[in-house]
């Protein structure tokens, strides 16, 4: 017997990639605290949770992007990258190599 997929099998599929879920155990009090600070912004226990972790989320690689300097901070930072330390002799020598795949 030959299975053929259908346009409707397709789209279920898709749609379960752009979607799923994750299982969590949790103790009873901190479900109940979650639950209670739904409801009082008047979210579901999902909405709040989602919401939540994806804002700690963007904190977090923000907080490994990005970074702020006082203008003298800045200045050194940028007097850094503008002149790179002169190369040690391991780097020359690394440099000098013939790469593995000229060889």
């Amino acid at each position: 017997m030959a299975v053929t997929a259908t346009r409707k099998d397709a789209d279920d599929v898709r749609a379960r990639e752009k979607r799923g879920s994750i299982n969590l155990r949790m103790e009873a009090q901190t479900r109940q605290l979650i639950d209670e600070a739904a409801s009082l912004l008047g979210k579901t226990r999902t909405e709040f949770m989602i919401e939540s972790a994806r804002r700690e989320a963007v904190d977090v690689l923000l907080d490994q992007r990005m970074f702020s300097l006082d203008d003298g901070a800045f200045e050194a930072f940028t007097r850094a990258l503008d002149t790179p330390p002169s190369p040690g002799p391991k780097l020359k020598s690394l440099l000098g190599r013939t790469p593995a795949w000229r060889r």
